[in-house]
């Protein structure tokens, strides 16, 4: 009786035993993963929170919504890698500097394309009668006889030799204004992104703190739409033969 009761026993020890994790297993699972970086991914987002423009995602960690215009919407989270783009600017073996993160710089290009598409649409659409009046350079070079769309624009205008002119114009404008973006790499300055303090009609002058973000709200936004607007106006135009004067359709 005695050995078949103890036969019982070892039976259902060794039957637990096998569900039992083994020590082994556990300490190569530990090995394995010692030595490997943290996942750039859990850096990346804040998993507490879900973006504002795009619900179904993470917020991304650096779109905390202290910036204005800030909703959340960085759908591939470019914001979050970590990059000093001050080489962009100066060599960076010229000397050490702080840098310019990566949310800084985004923002200062968002600005600029936006600024630039508000006027690269208004410009197309005027030079096309679209407000009632062709808007044009003086000289017959530029008459609506000799360059009749937008659209055509630019081949006859490079043939004529303009777009050179206006390349070295655009280029030393870069010039001038990458040089307060050597500041802030250096840490001389603690200018905001995309801000050269221009208000010439004093729009911002006596302005309070809210005043002045509302007024930096309404060109962000401006600026996205034509940046898809101009976007649109391009693609259009390029559709057809029909479609290279206004109103594109």
């Amino acid at each position: 009786m005695r050995a078949s009761t103890a036969a019982i026993v070892a039976v259902m020890a060794s039957g637990a035993a096998a569900f039992a994790p083994a020590a082994s297993n556990t300490n190569a699972a530990t090995k394995l993963h010692e030595g490997k970086p943290e996942r750039m991914w859990d850096s990346m987002v804040d998993k507490t929170q879900r973006s504002e423009a795009l619900p179904w995602l993470p917020r991304p960690a650096k779109l905390d919504g202290s910036m204005v215009g800030d909703v959340g919407f960085d759908p591939f989270y470019l914001s979050s890698i970590e990059k000093n783009f001050a080489g962009f600017i100066q060599p960076p073996q010229w000397e050490d500097t702080q840098g310019i993160s990566t949310l800084y710089w985004m923002r200062e290009a968002e600005l600029k394309h936006s600024r630039v598409a508000m006027l690269a649409w208004f410009g197309w659409v005027a030079t096309d009668g679209g407000f009632g009046v062709t808007l044009r350079f003086p000289g017959e070079m530029y008459s609506v006889e000799n360059i009749p769309t937008a659209y055509e624009a630019h081949n006859i205008l490079t043939e004529q030799g303009s777009m050179g002119f206006l390349l070295l114009a655009v280029g030393f404008v870069e010039f001038c204004t990458s040089a307060v973006l050597v500041e802030v790499s250096k840490g001389e300055s603690d200018r905001e992104a995309g801000d050269f303090s221009l208000d010439p009609l004093k729009f911002l002058q006596g302005k309070s703190a809210e005043d002045v973000n509302r007024m930096k709200l309404r060109e962000l936004l401006n600026g996205r739409l034509a940046m898809l607007a101009f976007g649109g106006v391009a693609t259009q135009t390029a559709l057809s033969d029909a479609t290279h004067g206004f109103p594109y359709f």
